[in-house]
């Protein structure tokens, strides 16, 4: 049986809520990745860890869950001013969308909730209080980092910059969708490091290509190893989520609410 929840029908769904199943949102969004890597880098990122993810917690761990389609829009005012290839949703309507996400889900009787982001920068630990606070004891959601950092430390040299379209990313892309990578594009940019919490931060001040960090140690050998990495590290996640539900643990969301790349750096 899928994992997907858009290929079930609703009575299907409906037992699958009778039976506990866990549900898992993956949110992307559409921003520039570089002169060299396609827009719907977060997109396909944030879906098909999702479904994998999902695939290898049940069949290592028993965790059985249900992947929503993907959010493929979000707040992305950092890439505005590189003038195109952006879809950029205001925070407080893109934060409304997902709360009402987790309603109808809860609503249904889906009782552990899990939001998946294929980007970084969404800030969403709010909404997942807020959610909590209000469906405590009928759902809750948890909102899981990213394992990127370590998993590049375990295979590629944490001494290479990284941060957006970077080494990580791009060799993800050789290996999954080598399509969407203009190889010949791929080069070592003028970049600074960004100020990660700054609200009002502007990847167009620190990079002219749209790059942060260095992509040319990427490779499609590489990223396999990251690839299948991170969706051991995230069924691994999941099965713990799945533990903290059984055991009656409500997460615990961080006060601060950080921005952070989906890549090697953070």
């Amino acid at each position: 049986m899928t994992v997907e929840y858009g290929k079930l029908t609703f009575l299907e769904i409906k037992q699958k809520a009778a039976e506990d199943y866990m549900v898992i949102i993956p949110t992307g969004c559409t921003e520039q990745q570089g002169p060299h890597s396609t827009v719907d880098f977060d997109i396909w990122l944030a879906t098909e860890l999702s479904i994998e993810a999902a695939e290898r917690a049940e069949q290592k761990y028993g965790v059985k869950s249900l992947v929503l389609p993907t959010i493929p829009f979000g707040p992305t005012p950092e890439h505005r001013n590189y003038g195109y290839g952006y879809i950029d949703i205001p925070q407080k309507v893109y934060e409304d969308v997902i709360y009402a996400i987790l309603v109808s889900l809860a609503d249904q009787g889906f009782k552990q909730l899990v939001i998946m982001r294929g980007c970084g920068g969404h800030m969403l630990n709010p909404v997942g209080v807020r959610f909590n606070e209000d469906y405590a004891g009928k759902a809750s959601v948890e909102i899981p980092p990213h394992p990127f950092h370590d998993v590049w430390c375990t295979h590629a040299d944490p001494h290479i910059p990284g941060g957006h379209a970077d080494s990580f990313t791009t060799s993800l892309g050789l290996y999954k969708h080598p399509c969407s990578i203009r190889e010949e594009l791929i080069a070592d940019p003028a970049s600074s490091e960004p100020d990660w919490d700054d609200p009002e931060l502007d990847f167009a001040a620190y990079s002219d290509t749209g790059v942060i960090g260095d992509p040319t140690h990427a490779s499609k050998e590489l990223g396999e190893k990251l690839w299948k990495s991170s969706v051991e590290a995230i069924a691994a996640e999941l099965k713990e989520i799945a533990v903290r539900a059984d055991e009656g643990i409500t997460y615990s969301y961080s006060a601060s609410v950080g921005r952070s790349s989906n890549n090697s750096k953070k």
